[in-house]
């Protein structure tokens, strides 16, 4: 029975997965990171404040290129200012947001890419 459930959630992941845009161009696919829904002190953020908080984020993590991305050598000189796995900083309301299961996703421009950090832990918008 345990192996049924196993494969039926795996087939969901793989569902979930291919329903995720596949960026073109100069675009490259992001994902918002989980926001905390309680503060420090263990009280419970209001729904409205979590989603506020997605909206304004200003770090993403990379997903996927497009397949332009970064390849004009006049633009982008130095190569690539970001890679796949990469959290990234950008402006507060950057991109096309959208929901998938929950999760908020995010499509952005190339050269949006303002910083690339190690561990995002502890940033938020001033």
């Amino acid at each position: 029975m345990s192996d049924i459930n196993v494969e039926q959630t795996q087939d969901e992941a793989a569902a979930k997965v291919s329903q995720l845009p596949q960026p073109k161009g100069y675009r490259i696919l992001c994902m918002v990171p989980k926001i905390e829904e309680q503060y420090g002190s263990g009280l419970v953020k209001a729904d409205d404040t979590v989603r506020v908080e997605e909206q304004t984020t200003t770090v993403l993590f990379v997903v996927k290129l497009g397949d332009m991305a970064y390849k004009d050598a006049t633009r982008f000189p130095t190569g690539p200012w970001c890679k796949e796995g990469d959290f990234i900083l950008v402006r507060p309301y950057a991109g096309t947001r959208i929901k998938i299961h929950g999760q908020e996703w995010r499509m952005i421009n190339d050269d949006t890419v303002e910083g690339v950090v190690d561990d995002p832990r502890g940033i938020s918008r001033a």
